[in-house]
């Protein structure tokens, strides 16, 4: 999950290269970015980063992708497969410049084990879960007659249903600050 399915713009993979340098930390790949309905330019890009102090490791995100500390939101997620409660922070970070969107997903080690696991469920998914993401997406992206509330709603229950999983269990906590 270093390395993504889908080949980067070279302007993106040195933002995604120096952001990992800077914080001395591997940066995760998850999502679409490493399955077949990725839309390149439309969808975002999934990125988890691990470690053991998850404050330090905020400052210096907001250092070097300049924005708010209150970018930051706290999330509280149960893991479908074990029932583990796991805590950390998420930030969607858009770049107009380099055509990006990434939500990042910071989390203290201790949860490195079960959140993988739960992302490489939904990475090698059945092929038709694959056809009705990119439908979904097609119509959301590309011909935008699907409204973002149905494309969420959807891409949900694609990611659950029709794999075996029940749908994810998941809080931002501190929304409106």
């Amino acid at each position: 999950m270093e390395t993504t399915k889908h080949k980067l713009p070279e302007n993106v993979k040195i933002f995604f290269n120096d952001l990992g340098k800077y914080l001395d930390t591997k940066l995760l790949f998850y999502g679409s970015i490493q399955r077949h309905d990725y839309f390149p330019g439309s969808s975002d890009i999934d990125v988890d980063v691990f470690t053991d102090n998850v404050g330090s490791t905020i400052s210096r995100m907001q250092h070097f992708l300049h924005v708010k500390k209150s970018s930051f939101k706290k999330i509280v997620w149960r893991l479908s497969h074990t029932g583990q409660m796991v805590y950390g922070y998420k930030i969607m970070y858009k770049n107009p410049d380099l055509n990006l969107s990434a939500e990042f997903s910071i989390y203290e080690n201790k949860y490195k084990k079960g959140v993988l696991e739960q992302h490489l469920k939904k990475t090698v998914i059945p092929f038709y879960a694959t056809i009705l993401l990119f439908i979904i997406k097609k119509l959301y992206y590309d011909l935008h007659i699907l409204p973002a509330e149905s494309y969420r709603y959807f891409k949900m229950k694609i990611l659950s249903l029709c794999i075996g999983l029940p749908d994810e269990q998941f809080l931002v906590l501190n929304v409106n600050k």
